[in-house]
Parts: C-alpha cells; sequence; structure tokens
C-alpha cells in the first residue's frame, strides 16, 4: 500500500549513517542526505538502487539563496484534501502566506501546515513549503521539490533553497506524495538543492 509521504520530514532526523564511511557533499546537509540514502532502514530507494547508489546530485551551495521571509498567517484557513501521485490525498491548510526577494525580484508562496503532523509528538511546529521554478522538469524533478520549515515566534521565516529535496516519489513508485499546488510556482530559476534523479538500469 502507498504511503502519503506528508511527514517526509519525520524520516530525515533519523539516524544517517549505516556505520559506513559517509559519502561526499558540500555541505554537512548534502553529506547527511547521502548517508541517509545509503541506509537500507532510511533509504526511499529500490534495494537494487540503493545497492549501486553512490551520491545524490546537487546544485553548488549558493548564500544569496538563504532568503528572510515575512510570514503573514492565515489563522482562519481550513483543511482541505491536497492531491497526490495517487489515488491518496494528503490533509493540509494554508498556514500563512511567505513574501521574500530572491535573484532580484519579490516573490510568494503559501506554506502549508499537515493534520498528520501536527499530530505526531515532537513535529507541531512543523511547516511544508512544497514548490515549483523555472528548473522544475529540466534540471530538477518534474513534480517540484519539498522544504521543511518550523513556525516561528515572530513574522520572520528563514528560507535556505540549499536544502530543496525531492519527494520519495522521485526514487521509488511505492510512495505516494503531494502535488505540488500550482499557485507554489517561483518565476526564476533555484538552481539550489537537489537536482533530477536519474533512476538506474
Amino acid at each position: 500500500m502507498k504511503r502519503v509521504i506528508s511527514v517526509f520530514f519525520i524520516f530525515l532526523t533519523i539516524g544517517c549513517s549505516d556505520g559506513k564511511k559517509p559519502l561526499l557533499g558540500e555541505t554537512d546537509w548534502q553529506r547527511a542526505m547521502n548517508a541517509k540514502f545509503k541506509n537500507a532502514t532510511t533509504s526511499p530507494l529500490t534495494n537494487k538502487d540503493r545497492k549501486q547508489f553512490s551520491g545524490l546530485d546537487f546544485f553548488n551551495f549558493d548564500a544569496s539563496y538563504v532568503v528572510q521571509a515575512r510570514l503573514k498567517r492565515t489563522p482562519d484557513s481550513q483543511f482541505f484534501k491536497m492531491k497526490t501521485n495517487t489515488s491518496d490525498v494528503s490533509e493540509e491548510r494554508i498556514y500563512g502566506i511567505l513574501t521574500f526577494e530572491l535573484n532580484g525580484s519579490s516573490h510568494q508562496l503559501n506554506v502549508y501546515q499537515g493534520k498528520e503532523t501536527m499530530e505526531t509528538p515532537g513535529y507541531e511546529d512543523h511547516l511544508f513549503l512544497p514548490f515549483l521554478d523555472d528548473t522544475t522538469g529540466d534540471l530538477t524533478y518534474g513534480g517540484g521539490r519539498y522544504l521543511d520549515l518550523k513556525i516561528p515566534e515572530g513574522d520572520v521565516i528563514e528560507i535556505d533553497f540549499n536544502k530543496s529535496y525531492n519527494p520519495y516519489c522521485a526514487y521509488n513508485e511505492n510512495f505516494s506524495c503531494p502535488l505540488v499546488p500550482r499557485e507554489n510556482y517561483l518565476n526564476t530559476e533555484v538552481e539550489v538543492g537537489m537536482k533530477s534523479y536519474n533512476k538506474l538500469d
């Protein structure tokens, strides 16, 4: 049975090493992701792909893609059934609207709060930021990418696009992943984070 990956972020916090030599990466986050994908207990890869896995493909880190966004909360928003790549759905609500500057222009994205994550002890402050950009379907996964954020105390939240990752369904068809809403399209190229994954033959 396929699983909706609205709690993908939880698996990022599970052990990132299987006792073997850590895989390469430019940043701590890249190295942790590579180690997680190599680890049989945390990897979304099929057994065949994992055994041949040598590392994910990342853009180079770029500090200009770490931005401070203004958060406008939407406390009266209702939960809705966010579509996935399967018949499953993910119950989400728009927690707020993020406004920020990137590549010389102003942009806006909705940030979501999942009902399932709200009910998961220790993850009540998690926010889900899916997005599309002008690299989608070319240099990056055609279904868009995700970011994990936490509810801030004030009205400013940091977005580090260098930590943009692909949903699990990019690696394994046994997973079900939320589809990025069209309104979360960025009219610019986000050339940081994870690139497309080329499945092995």
